[in-house]
């Protein structure tokens, strides 16, 4: 590495900034899991010594990261086509894998058309910029994602933002745009809120939609596969999928856990994005065994009523929250797997989390800036995958840990 005068400079700048997030308690250091993504996980120490662990962080909400159909296919699709295609879609990197993937998410949804990216980030990076220009307005809720802020900023259009799922500002908000003469007005959400577990109200924000000609975007990322009756997001669970004009999803959690996303909607908007949309035109293709262990995670939500996972996901989700609310915790957000435990200060939850660890119970203490100051939690997240057994111990944990620490008050164990 250059050892020059500027490079020194740089490194006492870095630092000094390092050093502030470590006394602020909100430095964040990576745990390395040694097994493949499941409830029961085996995490390394910094020294190399392994531990088992049962897992409440990941996104793998249906337990199939691991599921034996999704690596056969993963591996089928590696054998047949390849590792990669070292090439953007549009030059020589799109295969008849990628077509038959986009044509399933396309049935998945009942939409005209899908596109796939490298991620959801990819996915919502790509597109305000491309379908929105300065005569057009974007009305963003309060707590969207980062990816969507991102996205939003690389646009255009005119940025109004509202209160989280507050109806109310919404339409105040429609109405502003409204007043700067707007060409196109379009909202967009998160259908779920990945750090609060709240799910957005859809069917009034359609409402409100409808009544201001304003066209709806939502990120599904943590709802794809799950949530409604047959798995098929936020829309699905309030019955309004065709008032929707727009959802980026990823394949990345609960539809095999592996990388990538996607937009669905009109053909003529995928046929712009295709044409337009910079993390689409400069990136390359969605790998072969990450095409191959979605199609067959989908392949297996069709069947997941039948099968019994979505009824295991959502009694555990149950279960999980009713132990931890009768413990005296405070819970944020609906009935969703994403169980945000509120500890407040940050040190708190990075203690919290570590002490869980030693108990077995693998979770994360999540601080500013990833939520707002003085909300410090651990975000527990529920799977399919889990027993039941699973979800009394890691709730007996929480509670000794509560009392060692003072969250809560006595409680037994359960």
């Amino acid at each position: 590495m250059a050892s020059t005068k500027a490079q020194t400079q740089f490194n006492q700048i870095l630092k000094t900034e390092i050093d502030s997030i470590k006394a602020a308690g909100t430095y964040k250091s990576e745990r390395v899991i040694v097994s493949p993504q499941n409830s029961a996980i085996t995490v390394a120490d910094k020294d190399g010594k392994t531990t088992p662990q049962i897992n409440f962080c990941a996104n793998n909400y249906l337990g199939l990261a691991d599921h034996p159909e999704v690596i056969a296919r993963s591996k089928k699709y590696l054998d047949t086509h390849g590792s990669g295609l070292s090439s953007v879609r549009f030059i020589c990197g799109t295969q008849n894998i990628h077509k038959d993937l986009e044509n399933q998410i396309t049935k998945f949804y009942g939409t005209e058309d899908t596109i796939l990216y490298a991620s959801c980030f990819d996915a919502n990076a790509g597109i305000f910029e491309t379908i929105l220009t300065d005569q057009d307005a974007v009305i963003s809720d309060a707590l969207n994602h980062a990816s969507i802020i991102d996205g939003i900023r690389l646009c255009k259009a005119k940025r109004f933002r509202y209160k989280n799922c507050d109806i109310s500002d919404l339409e105040t908000q429609l109405k502003e745009a409204d007043k700067a003469g707007a060409r196109l007005k379009l909202i967009a959400t998160d259908g779920v809120f990945s750090m609060d577990g709240k799910i957005a109200p859809l069917d009034k924000i359609c409402d409100i939609a409808e009544k201001y000609n304003a066209l709806i975007f939502v990120d599904d990322c943590h709802s794809t596969g799950f949530l409604g009756p047959n798995g098929r997001g936020t829309a699905e669970y309030f019955g309004v999928q065709d008032r929707v004009h727009i959802v980026n999803s990823t394949l990345g959690k609960a539809l095999g856990g592996a990388a990538g996303g996607y937009t669905t909607g009109c053909k003529e908007m995928i046929d712009l994005l295709r044409n337009r949309s910079r993390p689409y035109l400069f990136s390359n293709s969605l790998p072969p065994a990450v095409v191959g262990s979605a199609s067959a995670a989908l392949d297996l939500i069709e069947g997941a009523k039948t099968n019994g996972l979505f009824d295991q996901l959502w009694g555990n989700t149950t279960l999980f929250r009713k132990l931890l609310t009768e413990a005296g915790f405070t819970i944020k957000g609906d009935n969703h797997p994403i169980t945000p435990v509120m500890l407040g200060d940050a040190r708190l939850a990075g203690q919290f989390a570590d002490e869980m660890l030693k108990r077995g119970i693998y979770v994360v203490g999540f601080s500013y800036p990833v939520v707002p100051k003085g909300e410090a939690r651990i975000r527990v997240q529920v799977s399919a995958a889990h027993t039941e057994a699973q979800i009394r111990q890691a709730a007996n944990a929480f509670i000794e840990i509560g009392r060692e620490l003072g969250v809560i008050g006595a409680k037994s164990k359960l």
